[in-house]
């Protein structure tokens, strides 16, 4: 194991540590990226990717599940479990506790009944298929961006939100107000005019800004739209296979990137939003590309 994953695994390790220390305290759990060199956001995404879940609903399992292990073990009242782990009502605690278990607070008591528990987590390397990944790792200037943008917690349904924007004739309005002429479905090879970008704001670990985006150049209409500056940073770029249609291997991109390359890279994550960039091959088919700060472990 290389230096830089044991420096990943080392911090989400002592990331799950901190959390089982303070599962009963919510104001000190949304410190947890404290314990780690990344921001709450940053510290986020790295969990959702490789967890495969948000933070936010390890959580609510393991809160759930100790729940569950108190009321077989003790004589603890519902509300007191309740407001123990998080819930402000016996009401939503038995809610929350019927959609896990399967049962209720009441016959979780009972013995013989089956009870659906989550352990602690702890991550390790993961040696997984020899599918190829196409990457490299660019220098870029600092450069502004412009666009609509929305706020979405961890695994929020990102493509709904551009369907609407191409229904309701916003991504037709950005294309055009940033330079782009005629149909936006029919441009020419290249990097397309409109992109995407998130994370850009000091969000916490479960909410993130998410912008579908043109990059600012002379001429282009940014009236009405909010502005980014983006940083001058070092990127690891990671492209998909060609495809008809932009955007559908973003997710798995990201997915591969955070938790295959990134733990066994000799790279860090670097403050900074993450990229979605799509370009237009000579057929007119899509490659697209997901863009990570990064710096040298």
């Amino acid at each position: 194991m290389n230096q830089a994953s044991s420096g990943i695994l080392t911090q989400l390790n002592r990331a799950m540590a901190y959390i089982e220390e303070h599962l009963a305290d919510d104001l000190a759990l949304r410190d947890v990226s404290a314990v780690t060199t990344y921001s709450a956001f940053h510290f986020g995404r790295l969990f959702y990717y490789i967890a495969d879940m948000p933070l936010s609903e390890y959580l609510r399992k393991r809160k759930l599940s100790l729940a569950a292990m108190a009321l077989q073990s003790s004589d603890a009242k519902v509300i007191d479990l309740a407001l123990q782990h998080g819930y402000d009502s016996a009401d939503s605690f038995t809610r929350a506790f019927t959609k896990q278990h399967g049962v209720t607070p009441s016959a979780a008591r009972r013995r013989g009944v089956n009870l659906t528990i989550f352990p602690p987590l702890t991550f390790q390397i993961k040696i997984k298929g020899v599918q190829a990944m196409n990457w490299r790792i660019e220098e870029k200037q600092a450069f502004e961006v412009f666009g609509i943008e929305k706020l979405f917690r961890h695994g929020g349904d990102v493509p709904a939100f551009w369907t609407e924007c191409y229904e309701k004739g916003l991504y037709h309005r950005l294309f055009a107000d940033a330079g782009g002429i005629g149909d936006p479905d029919r441009e020419v090879p290249g990097v397309s005019l409109v992109n995407a970008i998130c994370g850009y704001d000091g969000m916490d670990g479960e909410q993130f800004l998410y912008m579908i985006c043109a990059t600012v150049r002379e001429g282009c209409r940014t009236q009405g739209y909010r502005v980014v500056q983006v940083p001058q940073a070092t990127w690891a770029v990671f492209r998909g296979e060609e495809a008809d249609h932009p955007g559908p291997q973003i997710g798995g991109l990201f997915n591969r990137a955070l938790s295959e390359w990134l733990p066994s890279s000799g790279y860090d994550r670097a403050p900074g939003p993450d990229l979605e960039v799509y370009n237009i091959t000579k057929n007119g088919k899509y490659c697209d590309e997901v863009w990570i700060p990064v710096k040298k472990a």
